[in-house]
This record gives C-alpha cells, sequence and structure tokens, in this order.
C-alpha cells in the first residue's frame, strides 16, 4: 500500500483524488472512488444549495468514507449563491476543494467548519499565496490536463509547487492516467495526483457515450489548447484556456474566435443540444494528453486499486528506496 502524506491526512488508502468536474462527475463517480480508497469530488459550481445538501447526503449513503465537494471560487457571487458555499461547508465532504480564484476568505470558515482546503494552482506564485492563505493541500495542474488549465506543463510545474508548499501534502495533476504516472509523481515528491480525464472514461461518468468513446479513440495529440469553448457562451475564466478534444465544434470556430463571441449564446446552446443527442461532433468535448492512454471504459473502484498497485509495483522494482522511507522522511 502507498502511504502518503495525503493518505495519513485524509485516512484514504491510495494516493488518488478524483478532478471535481463540473459536468464530469456525480453522486455515483464520486461514492465509488471514495469507497475504493481514493477520494471522490464532487464539482458543486452549478448546484443550488439544496442540490449540494442531496448530493453529499446521497453519497454519505453510499459511503462511509472522506469525499469532498468543488467550488470554482471566481464564480462565487457573479454565478454561485453566497449561501451555496455556506451549505457546502455545513454539508458536504471533509475536503473544501476550490480552483480559479483566491482562496483566503474560505480558508477560516473551512477551517472553523472542520474542513480541510484543497486548492488547485496553475503556477508556482499560485501556490505561494495558498501556502499563505493557509490551505492544507495544493494540487499542481499542469497544461497537459483537460479542461480549464493554465500554461506549464505538469513535470516543470510540480517540483516549482513542491519548493513554496512548506511541508504542505501536493497532488501532481495533468497528463496521468495510470500507475505509471502516479509512480512518477511519488518519485518527484508528490504526495499523490488528481486525475480527470481517466475517470471520465469509467461507467460511473455522467458524460455521453460517444464522449466516452471520443476518448478512447483520442491520441495525445487529437487535443487542442483553445478558448473556444469559453466562448460559447461567454465566461471568462481567469488566466486560463481550455483542453478538448478536436471534433467538427472546434473545427468550425478555429480562427473565427471573434465571430464566435458575438454569437456565443446561439452556439452555446447548440453545443448543449448536442451533448443531449449525443452527437459527439457537436459538443464540447473537455479531455487532456493522457486520453492517449486510455483504452477502456471501466468501473472507477477498479481503477483506483489497479492504478495504485501498478504504481507500488513499479516503485519497488525502480526506487525500492522510495516505499522504504516514511511520507514525513521523503521531503
Amino acid at each position: 500500500m502507498l502511504r502518503t502524506k495525503l493518505t495519513d491526512l485524509l485516512g484514504i488508502e491510495h494516493p488518488i483524488v478524483l478532478g471535481g468536474m463540473g459536468s464530469g462527475t456525480n453522486v455515483d463517480l464520486v461514492a465509488a472512488v471514495s469507497q475504493a480508497g481514493g477520494l471522490g469530488i464532487l464539482g458543486a459550481s452549478g448546484l443550488s444549495p439544496a442540490a449540494i445538501r442531496r448530493d453529499a447526503d446521497a453519497i454519505r449513503a453510499r459511503t462511509a468514507r472522506p469525499f469532498g465537494m468543488n467550488l470554482l471560487l471566481f464564480q462565487i457571487g457573479p454565478r454561485i449563491p453566497p449561501d451555496a458555499v455556506d451549505t457546502l461547508l455545513e454539508a458536504g465532504g471533509p475536503v473544501f476543494s476550490t480552483a480559479w480564484g483566491d482562496p483566503g476568505p474560505y480558508v477560516g470558515p473551512a477551517h472553523a467548519a472542520g474542513r480541510l482546503v484543497m486548492h488547485m494552482v496553475a503556477t508556482a506564485e499560485e501556490a505561494r499565496r495558498a501556502v499563505e492563505a493557509g490551505v492544507d493541500l495544493i494540487v499542481a495542474q499542469g497544461s497537459e490536463g483537460g479542461g480549464h488549465v493554465g500554461h506549464v506543463s505538469t513535470i516543470a510545474l510540480l517540483p516549482a509547487v513542491l519548493d513554496v508548499a512548506a511541508g504542505r501534502p501536493v497532488l501532481a495533476a495533468g497528463g496521468i492516467a495510470d500507475g505509471r504516472g502516479l509512480a512518477a509523481a511519488l518519485a518527484m515528491g508528490a504526495d499523490g495526483v488528481l486525475m480527470g480525464t481517466r475517470f471520465l472514461a469509467t461507467r460511473e461518468a455522467p458524460i455521453p457515450p460517444s464522449y466516452k468513446q471520443a476518448i478512447l479513440d483520442a491520441s495525445g495529440s487529437d487535443t487542442v489548447f483553445t478558448r473556444i469553448p469559453d466562448f460559447a457562451p461567454y465566461v471568462e475564466w481567469p488566466g486560463a484556456y481550455s483542453r478538448v478534444l478536436r471534433n467538427r465544434f472546434v473545427e468550425e470556430w478555429l480562427g473565427r474566435e471573434d465571430e464566435l463571441r458575438q454569437r456565443g449564446d446561439e452556439v452555446g446552446r447548440r453545443a448543449q443540444a448536442a451533448r443531449e443527442a449525443d452527437d459527439r461532433e457537436g459538443m464540447k468535448l473537455f479531455a487532456g494528453q493522457s486520453s492517449g492512454l486510455v483504452r477502456s471504459v471501466e468501473p472507477a473502484g477498479d481503477l483506483v486499486g489497479r492504478i495504485s498497485a501498478e504504481a507500488e509495483a513499479l516503485l519497488r522494482e525502480r526506487v525500492p528506496g522510495l516505499l522504504a522511507t516514511s511520507a514525513g522522511e521523503r521531503r
């Protein structure tokens, strides 16, 4: 079993965390990952306070193990009502997962509610500010990841974040989909990994079947780093681009972004209708470069155990000293 600062802090068996993807997570997926010994995170930015409470209760009914809920901080106020934060801190799991914004105003209330704060960063400077704010865990998300990401690759970002983390557990994210990625992250000093794309290709993930098949069919070079999805309809993400799979929706608007800004609401409705119709060419296919490593749709719980076992076997073979030391002695 892989024991790290992350597993010790959260009381979980495997240093594997499900990314809190807004439209890519649900109660089934979160509960499956947590029940298997990882940490499931529910994307809650689009949920009302009543829905947050409902889903938290539903997850607890499926598993007694830790889970978390995620909010996009820059949307609190414009799109997320402040009382949703209060409800999440009251009713959510032990981990309050945050991204894309300043976690400072929320750390004190989260700690007062008995929650740990896990904040995702895309630069070392963001990590430094998160440490100053008092967060408990940091996710270093590289540009290989799917959905909204920054501009620095995981292999360059992770050590830079570790240098400023002040001993806090750090998770690597972006480009990781198997035991090799987990082993590499641990060997570099991370305490675990957060994965999104790999968990989209699971039986529990709430995305259309053709979306899952698109991930299986893709290679790592089939993704596009673009702002097109955020123009349909227009949402200003702070410092982020989107990584999506190339399809007709993307091809139609490459080089026509100014026009797309003007027609964003209309095009956004078409993309949503395509998702509801399971039209893989017309919908937004958020996915990372690790899609080239995904070749099957599996139960999420099976993935957690297998990826952890693969990493442990690889580390025993290649880096035996890493497993011989305690989590506290590694850094």
